[in-house]
């Protein structure tokens, strides 16, 4: 047991340096990782605005087509003659009138 003592201590000596030379160099480096980090944080690239105004104008065009499909609906009940149906309808159009600007329209192709 005794004799297993030195070579544990030769061991670890040897490899001890390594450890202490790469803490040391994380050390130095760290500062510059955190500024890097942020600065990369702090920046939005142009496919990363693209990607988030094509989610934003997706989300749009999924709401209106939600809102056209409840109008559809109230149309028909306000046309059996349902007035709480009208109120309702004319409230939902005015949504779509004011959500219709937000999503792009696509250019008419042959």
């Amino acid at each position: 047991m005794r004799a297993l003592f030195p070579l544990l201590a030769l061991g670890s000596s040897i490899l001890l340096p390594g450890c202490i030379a790469r803490t040391a160099l994380d050390v130095v480096t760290a500062p510059v990782k955190v500024v890097s980090k942020a600065a990369d944080l702090a920046t939005t690239s142009q496919s990363e605005a693209d990607e988030k105004r094509g989610r934003e104008i997706r989300k749009r065009e999924e709401q209106l087509g939600k809102l056209d499909r409840k109008r559809e609906k109230l149309a028909d009940k306000c046309d059996d003659g349902d007035s709480s149906a009208c109120r309702d309808l004319e409230a939902v159009e005015a949504e779509m009138r004011a959500l219709s600007p937000a999503v792009p329209v696509e250019p008419y192709r042959r």
